[in-house]
């Protein structure tokens, strides 16, 4: 099947059963996902519209139950005394009519019971040609072209999404960087992000220093309705405890000493659009009972003034405290953080985040590469491995800190007019056995084991076959979950796991 990328979901789904409709003749084909319990067509061949709208609750239909239970699918037999859900509702014909040949097969999508592939016929016996084996291939046609429309309609909401950041870029909003990275962690987090972006829901970022909590509150701001009105960041952390409320909340003219003119706090400053408290954790107790109220009602009292104000602002919070523990400490109060807290997002560390590293590391080179007036900069394949081996305890920002120097010492010592300019271990200034043993930190298996007394092609594949191995292991033996943290087409990837041995050559028919 082929599909193309002006379809709508709903048309990919049909021309999806207009070609099993070739391949096993019928009157009617149904496509059912389940959600929540029920099932509910996305697509019919045959079957009148109306189907579309209903909901179809397996435990109100016996034949959809033993579908959904059956390994492999089945099919019923002609006198079978069950009721059949279609009855009656076959396309183009004269009267109500029942339906007298019925099979049907589970879909299943990444492991996951995703729905069933049910076939109908008015005249008994239709069927009497399709066995268990082509009932399984013809189910395997399904889920194969399932995923392939999921993939298109994941790739045309990023990119979606992506032109909406592209034009924030353009209006010239603080977006400077962009969450790099395709390794499960972080495609996960992209999805949350993506997910609450389009809502007013108050998120409260969590992760350790460096990992980009700024970035995921610029990309929420970016993707969201408020993206034509002002992000204010606010860094907790940085306020002195006697101005905090000031600087929050704007002040009186005579509120205190100094106050000689009133001044609009960075809530009013948002009014409309995004308020980022970065380090929210830092904040002195005495002003959190008013930021409380501040996300309960959207009030706001200025220090020197009895006038309620009114603003319509969306919270983002980030923090690399453990709030929770801040709470049963009582150094943090458990009612704001329990609003803060609506939608948690956690930011992986880069640790958790394999080859990710690389992908920073190549951003950050061609930053250097502009800023020092140099050539092209590459790293040398000892220092990716290098990168690839440490433990990063100061995440994406250490990163770019050591890209930044190894580029001037690169630079420095090999000038700027040189074809290309190469980033070697010794540039980077990491520590020798770290750097010794990267191989290992990706591949949890010692280097020399992989690398003693090979060619550099023989290494590298010796280094690819074990991290493949481990990150099976990790996937449960799912080679699309390798694939997706590898960051790697489905089909590319499976021809590296042949050509390295893990997967048997196909066979194909004599």
């Amino acid at each position: 099947m082929t599909t193309s990328p002006s379809l709508s979901e709903e048309q990919r789904y049909r021309q999806l059963l207009a070609s099993a409709r070739a391949v096993v003749p019928c009157d009617a084909l149904a496509l059912l996902r389940l959600a929540d319990g029920v099932l509910r067509p996305v697509a019919v061949d045959g079957l009148s519209e109306e189907t579309l709208g209903r909901a179809f609750r397996p435990e109100a239909h016996p034949r959809l139950a033993q579908l959904l239970a059956s390994p492999t699918g089945l099919r019923f037999a002609a006198d079978c005394g069950l009721p059949d859900p279609y009855d009656g509702l076959v396309e183009g014909q004269p009267e109500i009519l029942p339906v007298h040949d019925c099979m049907g097969a589970p879909l299943h999508i990444e492991g996951r019971l995703w729905g069933l592939l049910t076939l109908d016929a008015l005249t008994p016996g239709s069927f009497d040609a399709v066995g268990p084996a082509q009932l399984r291939a013809l189910a395997g046609l399904m889920e194969s072209g399932i995923e392939s429309i999921r993939t298109i309609a994941r790739l045309a909401e990023e990119a979606r999404r992506e032109r909406l950041l592209a034009r924030t870029l353009q209006r010239g909003d603080p977006v400077l960087r962009e969450l790099v990275g395709k390794s499960a962690a972080m495609l996960q987090l992209k999805r949350e992000i993506d997910t609450v972006a389009a809502t007013d829901l108050t998120v409260l970022v969590i992760g350790e220093t460096g990992v980009g909590k700024d970035l995921v509150a610029q990309r929420l701001h970016a993707l969201s309705a408020r993206r034509d009105q002002p992000l204010v960041q606010v860094n907790c952390a940085a306020l002195p405890e006697t101005l905090a409320d000031s600087e929050l909340f704007g002040h009186r003219k005579g509120a205190y000493t100094g106050a000689t003119q009133d001044r609009a706090g960075r809530f009013q400053l948002a009014d409309g659009g995004t308020l980022f408290l970065d380090e929210v954790g830092e904040l002195p107790v005495t002003v959190q009972a008013k930021l409380l109220r501040a996300l309960q009602s959207g009030e706001l009292q200025r220090p020197g003034s009895d006038a309620l104000l009114h603003v319509d602002v969306r919270v983002i919070a980030a923090t690399n405290r453990d709030l929770a523990a801040e709470v049963a400490a009582g150094r943090f109060r458990a009612d704001l953080y329990h609003r803060l807290s609506v939608f948690p997002l956690r930011v992986p560390p880069l640790r958790e985040r394999g080859r990710d590293v690389l992908a920073l590391a190549g951003g950050f080179l061609e930053e250097n590469q502009h800023r020092l007036g140099a050539r092209n900069l590459r790293l040398v394949p000892a220092a990716k491995a290098a990168l690839l081996g440490q433990p990063w305890p100061g995440n994406v920002r250490e990163v770019e800190h050591v890209i930044a120097r190894a580029a001037l010492r690169a630079v420095a010592e090999q000038g700027r007019t040189v074809r290309w300019v190469s980033i070697e271990p010794r540039h980077l200034g990491l520590s020798e056995p770290t750097t010794a043993a990267a191989p290992e930190a990706v591949t949890g298996r010692p280097v020399a084991a992989a690398t003693s007394g090979k060619t550099l092609r023989e290494a590298t594949e010796a280094f690819q076959r074990q991290w493949i191995e481990t990150a099976l292991m990790r996937h449960g033996g799912s080679l699309a979950g390798v694939a997706r943290e590898a960051g790697m087409d489905r089909s590319n990837f499976h021809r590296l796991a042949r050509r390295l041995g893990l997967l048997k050559p196909t066979r194909r028919p004599a």
